[in-house]
């Protein structure tokens, strides 16, 4: 056993590192969350002022009136909170304490927001070296976007997301979270860099290219103006039937054929099967083949088919709503979920997709905190005195 693994648990391989979160509303506390959750000391720096608004937002009204709401909370566990005026000389110079004991820096401001109260990337590497800042924007820190502000649903019109989704925009912001992801995945790398090398780095992530990147097929097409029809895929379409709808997954031409062939053996379909080990052969059959299962699933409910689906190795799945997703028995298995107190209430909160073998998935140890929770606490680690604390409270530097 080397000296790495004996010191640290495998589901908490961030243990000694220091995250400066100076985020707010979803996508960059959601990147912050993924270290967090992995180990990581990340600290939370709001404005007294203006703390995070995604504390007054959820479903929950006594909990966004405490500034503690669910919009907050599923992103804020295992975090600490410090409250600094950052437009104080004062409070910018507790802010490059932290970072001079920092390794990573994550800020969703509007491009050169910081530069303009000297914490841009060029002062803060001047503290410290070897630090990784991470900028999250709307469309990134360069171009004649840069300087555009931008949120989920602004960026879902933007990039086409909207218009490829019928002129609705999806009930979900999809986009922020993905940036968190996308946002954590380079952190990380810049991370295992300077394990080797000792290097810091500027990361700069986009919500408007995250937004074209989970549409690259698409995105690609229209790009290179590839002008092949849209094709009805009836694999991977939805059907009514006598109860619900069902999602069916039959999505290459071997699985609409394995689909076809168990219909037609158990008397559900009478047609004649066509050939189908192509793709354009199954796009040429689109049309008939949606057809005819539109009347096959009206045979039964969006239950049985599912089921049926399933016995013969196909994807499917009825359409249900969210309420029934998160209370599905699965998450339970998986413990997706993990139970914590919030104001003496008990509050159940997403925590990741991923499970480690050998020693289970990902916990919370602290639920999100209340605004400059730890203010104190951070302060006395990077030596500011008691008396210290106390003045730069009274003058409004920290909550």
């Amino acid at each position: 056993m080397t000296f790495q693994q004996n010191r640290y648990n495998v589901s908490q391989p961030f243990k000694d590192i220091k995250v400066i979160d100076l985020t707010h509303v979803l996508a960059g506390p959601f990147a912050t969350y993924q270290f967090a959750l992995l180990g990581a000391d990340v600290i939370k720096v709001e404005n007294p002022k203006n703390p995070d608004c995604a504390r007054g937002r959820g479903g929950d009204v006594s909990q966004n009136n405490k500034m503690l709401g669910m919009n907050y909370q599923v992103q804020g566990g295992n975090k600490r909170a410090i409250s600094i005026d950052l437009k104080t000389y004062q409070g910018q110079t507790i802010f490059k304490k932290l970072i001079k004991q920092a390794d990573i820096l994550v800020e969703n401001y509007r491009t050169s927001a910081l530069d303009e109260l000297g914490l841009g990337y060029k002062a803060l590497t001047a503290v410290n070296p070897k630090l990784i800042y991470c900028s999250i924007t709307g469309f990134g820190a360069t171009g004649n976007k840069a300087k555009t502000n931008a949120y989920d649903n602004v960026i879902q019109a933007s990039s086409g997301i909207i218009s490829q989704s019928g002129g609705h925009k999806p009930g979900v912001s999809f986009v922020d979270y993905a940036t968190g992801l996308e946002a954590a995945f380079a952190i990380s790398a810049a991370l295992f860099r300077a394990e080797r090398t000792g290097m810091g780095a500027y990361i700069s992530v986009s919500m408007y290219e995250t937004a074209l990147l989970m549409m690259a097929p698409e995105a690609a097409r229209e790009k290179n103006q590839h002008n092949n029809p849209n094709h009805l895929e009836a694999g991977i379409k939805i059907y009514p039937t006598q109860q619900g709808e069902l999602c069916l997954g039959a999505f290459t031409p071997q699985q609409m054929s394995k689909c076809l062939k168990a219909l037609s053996l158990d008397g559900y379909c009478h047609i004649r099967i066509p050939i189908l080990n192509e793709w354009d052969e199954l796009w040429k059959a689109g049309e008939s083949l949606y057809t005819e299962l539109r009347s096959v699933f009206l045979q039964n409910t969006a239950e049985f088919w599912q089921e049926y689906m399933h016995n013969i190795g196909l994807p499917a799945e009825k359409l249900r709503p969210l309420a029934a997703a998160v209370n599905d028995q699965q998450l339970d298995t998986r413990q997706f979920f993990e139970k914590v107190t919030i104001n003496g209430k008990p509050q159940y909160i997403p925590t990741s997709a991923y499970k480690f073998a050998d020693e289970g998935g990902v916990k919370l140890t602290r639920s999100a905190p209340q605004i400059s929770q730890h203010t104190d606490e951070i302060l006395q680690q990077i030596d500011v005195k008691p008396e210290e604390i106390a003045a730069l409270r009274k003058s409004g530097v920290i909550l």
